[in-house]
């Protein structure tokens, strides 16, 4: 980001330099990551009549699954292109 003014600053905050901030914050992804992965695992458990009530196949779930973080992006695009089928 360029400043145009010496004296002029930056609108972004500095990151902090605390390393218990930055290991807590691994942590919650951690956590999330794992919750995320536990609910999709879930859905496998689903027969194929409920998975498809829910506009998405067991297919749509496994690549879900291996895709990690990008999971919603991947399930809702499923369920779009199975809401036309």
């Amino acid at each position: 980001m360029a400043l145009s003014l010496p004296g002029e600053r930056s609108l972004a905050p500095a990151t902090p330099a605390n390393p218990f901030v930055a290991f807590a914050r691994w942590i919650a992804k951690a956590q999330a990551a794992r919750a995320r992965r536990a609910a999709l695992s879930a859905l496998l458990d689903l027969d194929h009549e409920q998975l498809n009530d829910l506009g998405v196949s067991r297919d749509d779930v496994v690549a879900a699954l291996a895709s990690g973080a990008h999971a919603g992006p991947i399930l809702n695009a499923a369920r779009a292109r199975n809401a036309y089928a």
